[in-house]
Parts: C-alpha cells; sequence; structure tokens
C-alpha cells in the first residue's frame, strides 16, 4: 500500500492563516525527507476562491525533489491543467463532487460539466493520472449518496487511479470497504470529522484499496463543506498500520517532528493524537 500526505494541499487550505509559498515547500521537502512516497504539494486553483492556495509555482521552485517521492498536484479545470502541465509534478489529482450541489459550489459546474472536464483533462494529460471523487458518502447540501452514482462515475474514469474521498466525515467501515469492493477504487481519503476515520481506512485496505490519503497533524478540512474538520493524521495512521503489520516505509519518529514544527508555525495545537502522545517506549 502507498500513503499520500496531502497536508501541504487539503490540510493548509482550511487554515486561517496563509502561509508563504517558501514555508509550503519546507512543509512538502519534511515530509518526502521522512520517506512519504507521495506528497500532494499544491493546488491550482484562483487565489480569490482559495488564497491559502496562492502561489503554487512558488511552492514548486522550492521543492528539493528526492528519488521515492512522487509529487502531485490537484486541479479543478483545464486552466489549472495548464499551469500544473507547467510546473512538471509527477502526478495530478483531477477531483470532482459526486453531487450536483457540492460541484456547483466546490467548481462552478454541474456534476455533468463537471465529469466532462475531468474526462477533458485525462484524455489530454501525459502525467499518471488520479480522480478523486469527494464527497462520495455523504454531501453537507445534499445528505446521503447513493453508492450506485459514485459507482457509475467511477467507471467513467477506467484508466486512472481513482479515490474515494469521504469529505465530510459521515462514513463507516462497512460503507467504505463496500464501496471501494464495488467501485474498485484504487484509494481512499478519509476525514476523521466523527471519529471514524482510522477504522475506515482500515476497512478501505480490507476493500481493496492500495492508496491511502492523510494529512500529517490531521490537518483539513473544505472550505465549501461546513464542519468538515480535519483529515486522519498521517502519524498516527503510520502508528497504526504498523501495530497491524503493514509496512508502510515512512519515519514515525520524522512524522512526529514535523507536526511538532507544524505546532510551532501555526500556533496553535493539531488534531494528531501520537505527536503529542509520543511513541510507545519500549519502541
Amino acid at each position: 500500500m502507498k500513503l499520500c500526505d496531502v497536508g501541504p494541499r487539503d490540510g493548509l487550505q482550511n487554515e486561517s492563516e496563509v502561509l508563504e509559498p517558501a514555508v509550503r515547500a519546507e512543509l512538502v521537502n519534511r515530509l518526502a525527507a521522512a520517506g512519504l512516497p507521495r506528497v500532494e504539494a499544491v493546488s491550482f486553483v484562483r487565489a480569490d476562491r482559495v488564497p491559502q492556495m496562492a502561489g503554487a509555482e512558488g511552492v514548486v521552485a522550492g521543492l528539493q525533489r528526492r528519488d521515492g517521492t512522487e509529487y502531485s498536484g490537484l486541479v479543478l479545470n483545464e486552466q489549472g491543467y495548464e499551469r500544473f502541465a507547467a510546473a512538471e509534478l509527477d502526478r495530478v489529482n483531477v477531483t470532482l463532487g459526486a453531487t450536483e450541489e457540492f460541484n456547483q459550489r466546490n467548481g462552478n459546474a454541474s456534476l455533468a460539466e463537471a465529469t466532462k472536464r475531468v474526462e477533458r483533462i485525462l484524455a489530454g494529460a501525459a502525467e499518471p493520472a488520479t480522480v478523486t471523487i469527494s464527497v462520495a458518502f455523504g454531501c453537507p447540501f445534499e445528505g446521503r449518496v447513493d453508492p450506485a452514482r459514485v459507482a457509475e462515475l467511477a467507471m467513467r474514469f477506467d484508466g486512472a487511479e481513482v479515490v474515494l474521498a469521504d469529505t465530510i466525515g459521515v462514513a463507516a467501515p462497512r460503507e467504505v470497504r463496500a464501496l471501494v469492493e464495488r467501485t474498485k477504487a484504487a484509494g481512499f481519503h478519509g476525514h476523521n470529522t466523527r471519529n471514524t476515520g482510522y477504522a475506515n481506512a482500515l476497512a478501505a485496505l480490507e476493500g481493496g484499496a492500495q492508496v491511502l490519503d492523510a494529512s500529517v497533524g490531521g490537518l483539513g478540512g473544505c472550505p465549501y463543506a461546513p464542519r468538515a474538520s480535519g483529515n486522519v493524521a498521517t502519524e498516527d495512521l503510520v502508528y497504526l498500520l504498523e501495530h497491524e503489520g503493514i509496512e508502510t516505509g515512512v519515519d514515525l519518529d520524522a512524522l512526529i517532528r514535523i507536526s511538532e514544527w507544524l505546532e510551532t508555525v501555526l500556533g496553535r495545537k493539531l488534531e494528531g493524537q501520537v505527536y503529542r502522545a509520543g511513541l510507545f517506549p519500549s519502541e
């Protein structure tokens, strides 16, 4: 399995403080040095919509590329993909919502328009591609999402790595396992809003997923999803996986140090538990 740290993108986009590109690049570099096989470094979106993601090109310019780490960038539309392609990152993450209203709020498009837009980007992309289906289990505007709708969407993106996102943290393990199995999704992006995120991550693996998204320190949320709190914390997930006998290849001590550093940068305690509790002494 492969861990993707989305802290520099999904984590920071929900913070009230806007960090300079150089600081965000340092976060990406620290995560890569900790052995993360994939880091979502930036989002190529409009700065007036998500000011926390402004200056993506400056972040990319500050990266110290490390062998063994894949650097990805998120896009919502063709304009974002053009910026992504010019930045020469390794993987593009194209995202859309599973519901009409979420697409309108997040991408100013209908579900049909967003789907066709993703298909056009995939058809022209030269890089490996991920398609993240947001609000795959529940939408803050439309409520529960029909699994059949998500399965139909996932089928449209055959050939891309499909990741199912529990954007507002409403899913339970049984639902996650069943939908991953049904869609044959490659990955799962979970939020811990209702304290089910870690159990859901294990359920996704049981369902056949090979990629898990997480965010260092438990940072995160969606600006267009009310009360969508943080992702599962990368260090907490690594601790869990390693104790379940699942090798991650990630340096847990280094992750803890990154969260301690982020605490000073942001001036507050983060949502993660392991960086505060520390490793068990016998380790």
